[in-house]
């Protein structure tokens, strides 16, 4: 265990826990004592995740999850139940997502789909099942995984500030109606993490030109640098933590200063 932070024996799930956020917050996550379940599509990188917090002595299993499928999901709930013997599921980071660049008008109803797909049904199917068990249980700590663009504008970014603002929404409907049986919901707005994602996003949207993009995007902070998979996993651990207790219905922003904004 690391610092006074402790998930001693929670069942945790991750999903998108196979690389960038999800692996830094899973690993994060075992080495305060959780017990995890990787979910995510990519399984050699899952297996990878499970392998690197194996080799620090923690607990993790994978899961071959699309959080857009129903079936895949009321597996991923089943499994985090049976995984340690525990009968429980106590922590839910709904954070796989994906991305879109484009303005409303440039943006093709099947890249609206599937954005929404992935950012908000994936959230909707993790809570759903996760909610009926922690009802069960009486208690748990859903996170979702918003964006600072939730409360911001941000050019070209149509489906996805709209994916992640109705996530923000939902999860404080969903703590409405959660609270009475001991249910924590809080989501996270990070700014922009350097992750695999972004760096691909580079490559794909401007290249030959990384290198200008990504000064135009450490802009925004007001660190003017961009932060890292371990800034957004440790407030996922508060969130996740007895620690935050008393915190409900929250959208904790983790940007660096962008929705600060610059004089």
């Amino acid at each position: 265990m690391v610092g006074t932070t402790t998930l001693d024996g929670k069942v945790c799930v991750v999903t998108g826990g196979a690389s960038g956020i999800g692996r830094a917050t899973a690993e994060l996550f075992a080495r305060h004592g959780g017990i995890v379940l990787v979910a995510d599509i990519d399984d050699a990188a899952g297996g990878d995740t499970v392998a690197a917090i194996s080799a620090l002595g923690g607990q993790a299993g994978f899961m071959h999850v699309d959080v857009s499928r129903v079936a895949d999901v009321q597996a991923m709930v089943r499994g985090a139940v049976a995984l340690g013997g525990r009968g429980r599921l106590d922590v839910l980071f709904n954070n796989a997502g994906i991305g879109c660049v484009g303005a409303v008008e440039e943006t093709e109803e099947a890249d609206w789909e599937r954005v929404m797909a992935v950012n908000v049904r994936g959230v909707y199917l993790g809570s759903r099942f996760a909610v009926e068990q922690m009802k069960m249980q009486r208690g748990g700590s859903i996170i979702n995984m918003s964006s600072a663009i939730a409360n911001i504008g941000l050019a070209r970014r149509a489906a996805y500030a709209a994916s992640k603002g109705a996530v923000l929404a939902l999860t404080r409907s969903m703590q409405v109606d959660c609270a009475p049986y001991a249910i924590r919901v809080n989501a996270l707005l990070p700014g922009t993490i350097w992750t695999p994602f972004v760096e691909g996003y580079l490559r794909r949207s401007f290249a030959g030109e990384e290198a200008q993009a990504l000064q135009a995007i450490q802009r925004r902070q007001l660190t003017d640098n961009l932060g890292r998979p371990e800034d957004i996993a440790a407030a996922a651990l508060f969130l996740a933590s007895d620690e935050s207790r008393f915190v409900m219905g929250a959208g904790l922003t983790v940007d660096g200063g962008m929705s600060a904004g610059k004089a």
